[in-house]
């Protein structure tokens, strides 16, 4: 489906980070199953709970039924299966990937909830663009912690 308005262009964003939140919660609940450290598992853990409100809230901005799959999450979330959860690694370095795919996919998530929230405010979606704006804030908090996490994790490892 091609775009000829903003609106479109909107719409096609809320699409795609639905079908992005969706993939990402599902890979995120694995990582979170199988991560050694228990503060990276309650960071994993709590990101799940938060995807899964994201994913709430953009769907009460969706209007009409478009649907896609975010093909780009899909490439993520598999690299993220093959190369940290699925991978024969000892747990730490486990730990250190999977954190790793972690920010990998919640970097593509700023980017495009950014993006909506920049079509929300010149479409005047002042609500959805708060809204956008607030999440993008809760996902930087997280890769924040998700870097400090990492440099511990890999000092250990480093060292050990």
């Amino acid at each position: 489906m091609g775009s000829q308005t903003l609106e479109d262009l909107y719409q096609e964003e809320i699409a795609d980070l639905i079908s992005a939140n969706i993939q990402m919660q599902t890979v995120v609940k694995r990582m979170a199953s199988k991560v050694h450290d228990q503060n990276i598992k309650q960071l994993l853990t709590s990101s799940v709970t938060a995807i899964g409100k994201h994913t709430t809230t953009l769907r009460g901005m969706r209007q009409g039924d478009h649907q896609t799959e975010c093909r780009a999450m899909a490439g993520l979330t598999e690299e993220a299966r093959q190369h940290a959860v699925d991978a024969d690694l000892p747990a730490t370095l486990r730990d250190v990937a999977m954190l790793a795919h972690y920010q990998r996919m919640s970097h593509y998530g700023m980017a495009g909830f950014g993006t909506a929230a920049a079509y929300a405010r010149a479409l005047g979606r002042t609500a959805d663009a708060t809204k956008l704006s607030e999440i993008v804030s809760d996902i930087y908090r997280a890769d924040e912690i998700s870097s400090q996490r990492a440099e511990i994790v890999e000092r250990a490892v480093a060292n050990g």
